[in-house]
């Protein structure tokens, strides 16, 4: 469990560093860490691979990793789910537009937070349906949703659908039970239903709980929760998540809607999620810790710094900096020249931000420090 490690990624081709290659610019964009992934999950992966087998694995015939999901949402959420409510997908972002496939008709209009990321805020369109953005506001020193703008957009005869993404990225906040019941009451009202991204769910580096979308008693029947083993454990290009429907006409629409298109997630990827969930406990807690401090670290020292602010996130591996006070026409840029390759705010829809990987080495953050602040 060494979290210090810096390894050397460029035989993995990752996007995240192929993207700045043969440059002197520290990626720190892309939500993946620089983790080595838990010996468990290895371990596993080995074994998996020794078996020298990878015909088709019908995923539903893995009984042991549906039972981790199972485990793993009782023991994290104190959730009690069955296993026929979980679909599995290739990714949460496939998973979302089928959500919209599955949920949506010609003209309706699909409600999205701002900012947020960029495939979410795409889906919309990519499915040829309206968009509706509701802003993120700052409270008592904390992102949250605007209700009032979200009452207003639920409020719309076409609006459909709510894609929510809990904890938010990027502004790194972890839905509360009031501001969850909310939702759940402008929904409701509305007859919108709610697809929630939760993808960084077990990554929350506070106090706060997380509260599954598809737990709550007002929206149980009303909605998709989207998570995985992905973003926590580091195994995303394992392509493998899903989601968890306990409405059986919902869940229904959902499959029709994959069929033909969405392939069934990798046999690597159902034993990485299984050994994930089960086995790696002590990885999971040590991993927390160590984001936790690489947080504060950056927070503190990008507050220093003239011309940029950051709240501290509850959640992800992910800064959310304000670089409004820079006064420059490109953020973008000003960090690239600096030395620095950020998630562009603009792409998120806030122009004047960037967001930050603190996923990684502290001596990375060191260094990004050090730059920014030249």
């Amino acid at each position: 469990m060494n979290f210090s490690d810096k390894p050397d990624r460029t035989a993995s081709k990752a996007y995240k560093w192929e993207k700045y290659k043969g440059t002197e610019i520290l990626p720190m964009w892309i939500a993946d860490t620089e983790f080595r992934c838990a010996e468990p999950i290895l371990q596993a992966l080995h074994e998996r691979v020794e078996d020298g087998l990878f015909g088709y694995t019908l995923p539903a015939h893995d009984t042991e990793a549906l039972g981790a999901v199972v485990g793993w949402c009782e023991k994290q959420y104190d959730w009690k789910i069955d296993p026929s409510w979980i679909v599995w997908t290739p990714g949460v972002v496939p998973a979302f537009n089928v959500a919209i496939q599955a949920y949506c008709q010609e003209g309706d209009t699909i409600i999205v937070q701002t900012p947020n990321y960029p495939p979410l805020l795409a889906a919309p369109g990519i499915n040829g349906l309206n968009r509706t953005c509701i802003p993120t506001v700052e409270v008592d020193g904390r992102w949250t949703l605007d209700f009032v703008a979200l009452e207003t957009a639920a409020a719309d005869p076409k609006a459909t659908l709510f894609i929510m993404c809990n904890p938010m990225n990027p502004a790194g906040s972890v839905l509360t039970q009031d501001e969850l019941d909310k939702i759940a009451s402008i929904c409701r009202k509305h007859d919108v239903l709610v697809c929630s991204d939760e993808i960084h769910c077990d990554l929350i580096l506070d106090e706060s709980k997380h509260l599954p979308a598809s737990a709550h008693q007002g929206l149980s029947q009303h909605s998709a929760t989207l998570m995985a083993a992905s973003k926590t454990f580091n195994v995303a290009g394992l392509g493998t998540s899903f989601a968890i429907i306990p409405n059986t006409k919902l869940r229904a629409a959902f499959n029709k809607a994959t069929r033909g298109i969405v392939p069934w997630v990798t046999v690597t990827g159902l034993t990485a999620t299984n050994a994930a969930f089960r086995h790696c406990d002590d990885w999971h807690k040590a991993e927390l810790s160590y984001l936790k401090a690489n947080r504060d670290f950056l927070v503190t020292e990008i507050n220093k710094i003239p011309g940029l602010k950051a709240i501290a996130p509850a959640a992800t591996f992910l800064l959310w900096v304000d670089a409004s006070g820079l006064g420059v026409a490109d953020t973008q840029k000003w960090c690239e020249e600096k030395g620095i390759g950020p998630s562009p705010g603009r792409d998120f829809g806030a122009k004047n931000f960037f967001r930050l990987n603190f996923g990684c080495s502290r001596d990375y953050l060191v260094e990004a420090i050090a730059k920014l602040s030249a």
